[in-house]
């Protein structure tokens, strides 16, 4: 598939939409902060504006693997394993980490998204999507961030629009 040109994520349907240099796009359904949009630190919220992709966390990581601190663990999530750990923020398969392009909106100080580790990661595949669930990430299935994964780069800007 084509790399990414640009990547549109809209809060209010909960969908990523990727366009591609042939004037193609592919949409994802995505879920974004439970606490809804916002750009303030410690307010797990997902922030607005311009984003680029600042680095890409997970090449060759299984499906549903697990990351601590953009590390894998080794582990491999299943919902056996989920019950023993009932309240773990799940970040698995692939990461794609966000910094903000607007000073003083998502770039600098209290504001700044990848100081809040604003990222785009798979989740458990029993998430709902299309329904805010996270602690301020974008959420996707999956299979879904694998495949985006491999459409993008560093540098890809990535618009976050209510």
């Amino acid at each position: 598939m084509s790399d990414a040109t640009t990547i549109e994520i809209d809060l209010s349907s909960q969908q990523m939409t990727v366009f591609l240099p042939d004037g193609g796009m592919r949409c994802y359904p995505i879920s974004s902060a439970k606490n809804g949009p916002g750009e303030q630190l410690n307010s797990e919220c997902t922030p607005r504006g311009t984003h680029v992709i600042s680095e890409k966390i997970g090449e060759g990581e299984a499906e549903n693997a697990v990351f601590v601190g953009r590390k894998p663990t080794g582990e491999i999530y299943s919902e056996a394993f989920a019950k023993e750990q009932p309240i773990r923020d799940w970040i698995l398969t692939r990461i794609m980490w966000l910094e903000g392009c607007e000073e003083g909106k998502n770039l600098g100080g209290e504001v700044d998204s990848k100081k809040r580790y604003i990222y785009i990661h798979g989740t458990p595949d029993s998430t709902s999507m299309r329904i805010p669930g996270s602690r301020g990430c974008i959420r996707m299935a999956n299979k879904d961030v694998i495949e985006l994964f491999e459409q993008v780069e560093v540098g890809t800007t990535v618009e976050i629009v209510e």
